[in-house]
């Protein structure tokens, strides 16, 4: 259409061609905006991993908070401790005693100076061979044989610290089963096949599946969990690792489903009906017996995002009072409240408001095109707003019940060591060895938080008397703070 052709136009016609052109504009700005935002995506203003940022690493998110690194004033020392009494005593006397006559009365009368400690460890493979003795009994004359030991079922076979050294390997080190085996080859000069290590592995994953089972009943008891869930390959197929967890409890499970037939599978939503704090993946909501808390460090890296594509100043208001929030929540419970006062959870929830006012101001909500009741797109930004709209009490749940914390970097922390087995090791070749390592580590994880060492508590499972859940004391982690409304 040239200029001739709009002249001829009558002033309803030109209205709607002119709103048509700017609903196009806009929806071009916020194509621009987000193909902007996709290119200057980091690690601190979105879900990327930090392998992700190359050389150009991006500024933290920490502010300085003035004190100088390391311990603080006050602080208990936590050095290196002596748990055991030493093997060998050597003493060293001066040099100059060495040829002195008076040697052995001095030494008589000598008192200790100074004691220092050397530790090491002796490297030695054992070896018993188990035997059964036959004999023919005096009295009846009957030929009498022994029986090996209940745990000796093969002519050949690996003790139980052999098979705990190379599960802790794998499932703890993050070592593939190749170089487990080098590992283990080359140190003890043991013949120890991949297969072998491989069997050990599904061993070791057989005798937790008790206490992982127990894992998860009582995680579906807790009052507050975490939940996330990750991608991993198995066989050159993505299948999504999903976790529940708590300070005291971890459960990985593997499903094929990212969405809610993978939690549904996992079995631990649809029975748990306390409070999931989580990253707002939509399926999170379909279920509706549980209270929704949402993790603001994600928010904070999405804020940040507003605050480098877009120059959005109410984005870093929202970040100062989200922050000022958690610095008023962690004094609180420094002083024994269990929850804010009302006056100052209606200043926080006003000033909320506010920001978001501002904030959709700037991103305004446009009218549907003429003749057409297609809503024009929101972009990124305008989707954060409309959504910090709706979810208002599910992002400040962490101020308005105490209990709850303000992300949920618990989730992201068991999963961390997760991600760092595949890229140290690569995929898992099949389905049942991404279970076996979900479950071994669902239960090293937990034992782990409860102050048992990874090691012990792998050897404890293969001797046949496993770390329990059960016998964990959560008086203190069982408590219920009533959710306060936002004004």
């Amino acid at each position: 259409m040239n200029r001739e052709d709009l002249m001829k136009l009558d002033k309803e016609e030109l209205v709607d061609i002119i709103m048509t052109l700017l609903a196009t504009i806009a929806e071009l700005t916020a194509k621009v905006a987000d193909l902007e935002a996709r290119v200057n995506q980091n690690s601190k203003n979105s879900s990327k991993p930090p392998s992700t940022d190359g050389f150009n690493k991006p500024k933290s998110l920490r502010k300085p908070s003035g004190k100088k690194p390391g311990g603080q004033e006050g602080h208990e020392g936590n050095g290196h401790k002596i748990t055991q009494e030493p093997d060998e005593y050597i003493q060293h006397m001066p040099e100059e005693c060495n040829q002195c006559p008076n040697l052995l009365d001095c030494q008589a009368e000598k008192t200790i100076d100074k004691t220092r400690h050397e530790i090491d460890i002796v490297i030695k493979t054992t070896h018993t061979a188990h035997q059964t003795i036959r004999v023919e009994c005096p009295k009846s004359s009957e030929v009498l044989t022994g029986n090996f030991p209940d745990h000796i079922t093969g002519v050949i076979q690996y003790g139980v610290n052999i098979e705990t050294l190379a599960v802790s390997l794998n499932v703890i080190g993050m070592v593939s089963i190749n170089r487990t085996n080098e590992i283990l080859s080359g140190i003890f000069d043991v013949p120890i096949s991949t297969g072998t290590i491989t069997s050990m592995i599904a061993d070791c994953a057989k005798k937790v599946a008790g206490p992982v089972e127990e894992i998860k009943e009582v995680i579906v008891a807790e009052p507050v969990i975490g939940v996330d869930e990750t991608g991993t390959r198995v066989d050159k197929k993505t299948y999504w690792a999903h976790t529940a967890s708590t300070e005291k409890l971890t459960y990985i499970g593997i499903e094929t489903s990212r969405g809610k037939k993978g939690m549904d599978a996992i079995g631990i939503l649809p029975k748990f009906i306390g409070k999931a704090i989580h990253d707002c993946w939509a399926s999170y909501f379909a279920f509706a017996a549980i209270v929704h808390g949402l993790c603001n460090a994600h928010l904070l890296r999405e804020l940040t995002a507003v605050i480098e594509n877009a120059k959005q100043s109410w984005a870093q208001c929202l970040i100062d009072l989200l922050l000022d929030m958690k610095k008023v929540k962690e004094r609180l419970l420094a002083q024994g409240h269990q929850s804010a006062p009302r006056e100052l959870l209606k200043k926080y929830s006003q000033t909320f408001d506010e920001i978001l006012s501002e904030a959709l101001m700037q991103n305004p909500i446009l009218e549907p095109e003429p003749g057409t009741r297609k809503k024009p797109k929101r972009g990124k930004i305008g989707a954060l707003v409309d959504r910090l709209i709706l979810r208002k009490e599910q992002y400040l749940l962490f101020f308005t019940d105490f209990s709850v914390p303000f992300d949920n970097n618990q989730a992201e922390r068991d999963f961390r060591m997760f991600k760092v087995k595949q890229k140290v090791s690569g995929c898992f070749r099949t389905i049942e060895g991404a279970c076996n390592f979900a479950a071994i580590f669902s239960y090293v994880s937990t034992a782990r938080k409860n102050g048992v060492s990874g090691f012990n508590a792998i050897r404890d499972a293969l001797l046949g008397v496993p770390f329990s859940v059960k016998t964990i004391d959560n008086n203190q982690t069982e408590k219920d703070f009533p959710i306060l409304k936002i004004g």
